[in-house]
């Protein structure tokens, strides 16, 4: 039996369980998977400052995301297919997150719908908006998460066109998978998720199926994304969002200065620090080499979040210091689902809350609000 220790196990145990191309598309990034690699390996180069003697008793990493109370800086990020990671990802994953006191965000292109996850939770949680070329679509998916009781909408800027990523091109990617024989002799290695995947209904993309006109195939991802994702997404088109959307809005994908400060202008709560991690544009900087001048140039207007790299605790605690007021998860939390289901997700962030809380102890620090750039080695 596998002892699981950190991040790292649930994603060893996950590659054995879950398919080749549902393990794949969570595990890859664009091109040559730079700008991936790079994410994880600027945050291993950032040196933490140890303080010894000093009291670290009664120590606390609770904080709050755009208002809300969150038991640590760290929100589930969007994450496409996340139903096919383990049969009704979405719900099991928004349960774990409800349960243990962290923002659940529902991705566009998610297997459960919004109206599921909304079923099979209690809390609200937070939807992640595409903006497609039928802005009525994007109009009625506004209404579908406003009326479910969504707190926030994360619209993502990143994605007008889609990163080549070749693994999934490779693999044949498509939800559900096509039953090719290179595919089959795979699921016959996987009588967990096969087992999993048959008491469920749920094998589609939830939030699109059955809800676009004029699209009779959407089992592949590539290809109708590039047929409906919208390449004229500008600054305007934001403004359209915020006039159909009356609670919080958080831009995701800004990854420069000057995008961070139009995007403060633009009145919105927060801006999440993130290249898509790594699977859009590679050879782009990585996230956590552009966050310190993004929070000195709007920090003091906006929240900035960050996203890119976390697979630690320490990870957390370093771009919390750099200045981030928060941050998301995303390969992070699918390895624990793709290993143990809701388990692995409760897993996975009892173990980034363990390993933040001992990271800001021995960094001399007793509250989350407290740690800076002074716990850097800068």
């Amino acid at each position: 039996m596998t002892v699981v220790t950190d991040v790292a196990d649930l994603q060893a145990l996950a590659k054995r369980r879950v398919p080749k191309m549902f393990y794949d598309y969570a595990d890859t990034g664009s091109w040559t998977q730079s700008t991936y690699h790079e994410n994880e390996a600027a945050l291993q180069r950032q040196k933490l400052r140890q303080r010894v003697a000093r009291n670290i008793d009664n120590r606390s990493v609770k904080t709050t995301m755009i208002g809300q109370d969150v038991a640590m800086p760290v929100a589930l990020a969007p994450v496409g297919l996340t139903g096919m990671q383990h049969a009704d990802g979405e719900i099991l994953a928004a349960q774990a997150a409800e349960e243990f006191g962290v923002p659940f965000t529902l991705s566009t292109m998610s297997i459960c719908s919004i109206e599921d996850v909304a079923e099979n939770t209690k809390s609200p949680f937070w939807f992640q908006l595409y903006v497609m070329r039928d802005r009525g679509f994007s109009e009625r998916l506004m209404q579908r998460a406003h009326t479910a009781g969504c707190s926030a909408l994360v619209l993502t800027l990143d994605l007008q066109v889609l990163g080549q990523r070749h693994r999934d091109l490779k693999n044949g990617l498509s939800a559900p998978p096509k039953p090719k024989p290179l595919v089959l002799a795979d699921l016959a290695l996987k009588p967990r998720w096969c087992w999993n995947m048959l008491k469920t209904g749920r094998r589609q993309f939830g939030n699109i199926h059955g809800h676009v006109s004029g699209v009779d195939d959407m089992s592949s991802l590539a290809e109708w994304t590039n047929s409906q994702f919208d390449p004229s997404l500008d600054w305007s088109s934001v403004e359209w969002v915020k006039k159909h959307w009356d609670r919080k809005l958080i831009l995701k994908g800004i990854n420069d200065v000057e995008d961070a400060k139009i995007a403060a202008d633009i009145g919105a709560d927060a801006i999440v620090v993130s290249n898509h991690g790594g699977r859009q544009l590679d050879g782009a900087l990585a996230s956590y080499e552009v966050l310190g001048d993004i929070v000195d140039a709007v920090g003091d207007r906006i929240e900035v979040h960050f996203d890119g790299g976390i697979r630690s605790g320490q990870d957390i605690f370093k771009a919390v210091a750099m200045g981030a007021h928060s941050t998301y998860i995303g390969r992070a939390f699918i390895y624990g689902l793709g290993a143990m289901g809701k388990d692995g997700v409760t897993k996975v962030l009892e173990i980034l809350h363990k390993e933040l809380d001992v990271t800001m102890g021995l960094c001399g620090e007793t509250d989350i609000a407290n740690v800076g750039r002074h716990n850097l080695v800068l």
